[in-house]
């Protein structure tokens, strides 16, 4: 669908903020979207920041039709954007992580142009050229490996490649889906939000149209964020069976040939060697896939019944 100059189109930029400065963001987003002549709105909802960020963030309501909120209290990762999609008033909603670069003069016009009223529209990550400091090298050399990919890649699993990072969508099919509020650590609410529209047939159109990742973790951090995606992980796919992700494949496979005390022994063994490659500069990617498995494992083994169970799991 080609965007005609002579259409009015009204766009809601929505960004959820934890411990984040968003002005430059929020500026780059505000210029392009005078340029294009759209109405638009930019909401922005802090979600629990330090106050430090907060003092710097208010500075954005100053510009015309951006929203700078505080939340009362932390909502996490899925209830927040929910909020903010209620919240928006007009059709189209582009959302879009707080640690986001815009690196195209036209991004915002890229996805006007592109614009799909029955569809979502997904832009892409992008990581920096550059080797980071070595604290945060291992989420970097991850990044640029596996969260940044081609629109031929994305194209070829058009459900699982989709991120929450850089999306548009239409208010009306976005408020039929919303993400799963009980995740409320970090990690997979795209996994069960791309699920929601494939069985919906609800169409998501890859675009090259990337956000850069500016928000690096140290590989410590990060870590714990993998964590909590695999107790996010295990909840989402004892909750429904279709949640389909290469590392679940292999975990049920391993575990209908009752191999997992043999994989679970091995982790062990191997933990500390593991870690020691994920600190260093010679990072092995498949050392992580398997890190990830016993994780999994881990969780499987520790985990409560689901009737049992009222929030994440104590790894």
């Amino acid at each position: 669908m080609s965007f005609d100059n002579n259409q009015i189109f009204m766009l809601s930029i929505l960004i959820p903020i934890y411990n984040y400065n968003i002005t430059n963001l929020v500026k780059a987003l505000h210029q392009q979207c005078e340029k294009a002549e759209i109405d638009f709105e930019i909401l922005c909802f802090d979600d629990g920041s330090e106050d430090g960020f907060k003092n710097q963030n208010k500075s954005i309501e100053s510009l015309k039709h951006a929203i700078y909120k505080e939340l009362p209290k932390n909502l996490g990762r899925s209830k927040i954007r929910n909020e903010l999609g209620r919240a928006a008033q007009y059709k189209y909603l582009l959302f879009m992580d707080c640690d986001s670069k815009v690196v195209s003069e036209s991004y915002i016009k890229n996805y006007i142009e592109k614009l799909d009223s029955n569809s979502l529209l997904y832009g892409g990550r992008i990581y920096q050229s550059e080797p980071p400091q070595k604290e945060f090298y291992f989420h970097w050399f991850y990044g640029t490996h596996r969260e940044q990919m081609s629109v031929e890649e994305r194209k070829k699993n058009p459900y699982q490649s989709f991120m929450t990072n850089n999306f548009l969508i239409p208010k009306v099919i976005f408020l039929n889906f919303l993400f799963d509020e009980n995740l409320t650590q970090y990690g997979h609410e795209d996994t069960m939000f791309g699920l929601q529209l494939k069985l919906a047939q609800v169409p998501i159109l890859h675009i090259d149209n990337p956000l850069e990742h500016k928000g690096l973790e140290t590989t410590v951090s990060f870590l714990n964020k993998t964590k909590q995606g695999i107790e996010n992980l295990l909840y989402l796919s004892q909750k429904n069976d279709l949640i389909d992700t290469k590392l679940l494949r292999t975990f049920k496979k391993i575990k209908s040939l009752n191999f997992t005390y043999f994989v679970d022994f091995a982790f062990q063994l191997l933990k500390k060697r593991l870690l020691q490659n994920f600190h260093s500069s010679n990072v092995n990617l498949k050392f992580f896939d398997f890190y990830k498995l016993g994780l999994l494992i881990k969780a499987d083994q520790k985990v409560k019944p689901p009737s049992k169970r009222k929030k994440a799991f104590d790894l």
